[in-house]
């Protein structure tokens, strides 16, 4: 799979949207990288990419995979949550129902189109825990494994999906739950005839 999803000469015909997250996203990774205070050729070698692509990212000609990017927030010591959110996490300890925030995938073509992820814990540094519900449209999928640090644990409040371990498929439904280490490549897919919903929760926040 490819380390990027281009822009192409008629990039023009792309919506405003598109382009603005884009630029968004470029934007964060950029003041992540100088904050820890890398160059560009440093942090493509720590996280096995090309500077090329690094730089196309920061200035909103590139939007990386997720593969890639659980490893350049692994290095810059922040969230994926982080780069894609618009606004700053509430300070306050209660989320009340309608009002948590959700982060929205679906302007990466290919990848993780059709699923969105409710905020339990919106992402501030210095939680232990991340925890999301996993909103899947029917016929939706993570896209490829993917694989870092970490424990993780689910419950399906509705729907049935798929949840591939290192290759091997569970076909699980509302009520059931789940427990993995997350060096285990994993993925999942939605295979119901109706949107999917997963209580997600891992620790270290990576999402």
């Amino acid at each position: 799979m490819s380390e990027a999803n281009l822009l192409t000469d008629d990039g023009e015909a792309e919506s405003d949207e598109l382009l603005e997250s884009r630029r968004r996203l470029g934007i964060k990774l950029k003041l992540a990288r100088q904050t820890k205070g890398l160059t560009l050729k440093e942090l493509a070698k720590r996280s096995q990419c090309s500077e090329s692509l690094l730089s196309k990212a920061e200035n909103g000609r590139a939007l990386p995979s997720l593969p890639l990017i659980h490893r350049l927030v692994r290095v810059l010591e922040t969230n994926i949550s982080w780069l894609f959110e618009e606004g700053e996490p509430d300070d306050s300890p209660v989320f009340r129902a309608g009002t948590r925030p959700i982060v929205t995938l679906d302007d990466r073509p290919g990848d993780w189109a059709g699923i969105s992820f409710e905020r339990i814990i919106p992402y501030k540094g210095g939680h232990l825990l991340q925890s999301n519900i996993h909103h899947i449209a029917i016929g939706a999928k993570s896209g490829a494994a993917i694989s870092h640090e970490g424990e993780e644990t689910g419950y399906i409040l509705r729907g049935q999906i798929d949840l591939i371990l290192d290759g091997v498929v569970y076909s699980l439904k509302e009520g059931d739950s789940f427990c993995f280490r997350s060096h285990i490549p994993h993925s999942y897919r939605n295979t119901g005839v109706e949107p999917a919903s997963i209580l997600w929760t891992c620790t270290p926040p990576t999402f």
